[in-house]
């Protein structure tokens, strides 16, 4: 989606991000910004990719939380603080809790894994509180808020706060200070748009001839909707899938910022996201979890684009749980066309399934999912069948197979809901 140029109207002072910066100084990594040959070679472009993954919490995130933290108070350090986060932001603040002495209480949804819960406590370790409540990350944020109100504390928001914006601006500055070269294309994720916003005021201050792209899920597009429509929209539903990234509606003041800034919002799937999850770790070692891989999944729709330039992706976090790498795999290998799912219906009779083998799948095929309870009663009976294929094409000659020899079928890809009960 293609944003009307307008003159920019800079939110975020440049004094302000430098001072940012020096209150961070000591207490985050000076993340590198790294060509990457195999990205280069792929798209024949100078592409480098600025690693917050390798940030001290493995995320940006503690930039824009110890420097709203850091700015508070005496009073309002004494009332202790609150925040509700399902991850990156949550380690952000028990880390900066930690520095800086004071106790913070970090409300998470109930079902939040352990390991995250974990990392919090770790980070945090005597100056915070985990409160496990919720069943969704809506009921944690009320439950959170509700708290913060009774106590008097101060919320520390994931993205809509001035300071936290000025503290992941800091990404951006690092980025043009390591530069010794124009940078053409920026990329970055957008979740609640801190990080966009940030880093998208220090270009158009810096370097006003880089293109400023914006990158969100397809299953969760708050930002892009909401400046597709010039006013905030919040999503009736969201694949939570991109965890980092999936936001029900995108801040007041961010949202402001991104709208009148950035050049391009974009979309991509997740299927696109878990097959670049697989191939940074296949090819390059990178463990990267699905929001951090969103600037360098925008790529490919960009292919021609950005040839010959000099590009620059900013990998916003590495929190990845080793045991979602089975439906990373499972995404990828659907978006790849090589995974298939059908619900066919078959003859309750004997030799049905010899046929539907022998007749409608290839030799090369490989049933990987077959779930099927005969009811006697019954003249025909519905069966979910997964299929593994060499090639994408090969599937448009099953569903023609399947039809030439008289299996009715549903084909089930893309309807995510209902393949998460079998698959």
């Amino acid at each position: 989606m293609q944003k009307e140029t307008t003159a920019p109207d800079t939110v975020v002072a440049l004094r302000n991000v430098e001072k940012a910066a020096k209150n961070l100084k000591g207490v985050i990594y000076k993340t590198p910004l790294m060509k990457n040959l195999w990205l280069s070679q792929t798209y024949g472009a100078d592409i480098y990719l600025k690693r917050e993954d390798l940030q001290i919490v493995r995320s940006y995130k503690i930039r824009g939380a110890y420097n709203k933290i850091s700015s508070l108070t005496s009073a309002e350090r004494e009332k202790e603080i609150v925040c509700s986060s399902a991850g990156n932001h949550a380690q952000g603040v028990a880390y900066a809790c930690q520095l800086l002495g004071i106790k913070g209480y970090i409300f998470m949804p109930a079902q939040t894994p352990a390991q995250k819960v974990n990392k919090v406590r770790l980070f945090g370790k005597d100056m915070v509180e985990v409160v496990l409540t919720g069943a969704t990350y809506d009921d944690t944020f009320k439950a959170a808020k509700e708290f913060c109100d009774e106590r008097g504390s101060a919320f520390i928001p994931p993205f809509d706060d001035l300071a936290i914006v000025e503290g992941q601006a800091t990404v951006g500055l690092e980025i043009f200070k390591e530069a010794d070269f124009g940078i053409d294309y920026l990329f970055m994720p957008i979740g609640g748009g801190g990080l966009a916003s940030g880093v998208s005021s220090v270009f158009k201050q810096l370097s006003p001839q880089t293109k400023l792209i914006g990158v969100q899920p397809m299953g969760a597009p708050s930002m892009y909707n909401s400046i597709k429509e010039k006013k905030r929209q919040r999503l009736e539903t969201i694949d939570s899938f991109v965890d980092g990234a999936a936001v029900m509606c995108p801040g007041e003041l961010t949202f402001e910022i991104c709208r009148e800034l950035l050049d391009e919002v974009v979309l991509v799937p997740e299927g696109q996201i878990c097959e670049d999850i697989l191939k940074m770790y296949n090819e390059e070692g990178v463990v990267l979890e699905p929001a951090g891989t969103l600037s360098i999944s925008a790529l490919k729709s960009f292919s021609e684009e950005i040839k010959g330039k000099h590009v620059v992706c900013v990998i916003s976090g590495s929190n990845n749980d080793i045991t979602r790498m089975e439906d990373i795999k499972e995404r990828a290998m659907q978006h790849q066309g090589l995974k298939h799912y059908f619900m066919v219906t078959f003859n309750q009779k004997p030799g049905a399934l010899r046929t539907f083998v022998n007749r409608v799948l290839h030799p090369e095929d490989d049933i990987i999912h077959f779930q099927y309870i005969k009811k006697n009663n019954k003249e025909k009976g519905p069966v979910f069948i997964g299929v593994e294929v060499k090639r994408p094409h090969d599937v448009e000659n099953i569903k023609l197979r399947m039809l030439e020899e008289g299996f009715a079928y549903e084909y089930l890809n893309g309807k995510q809901d209902f393949l998460n009960m079998f698959v």
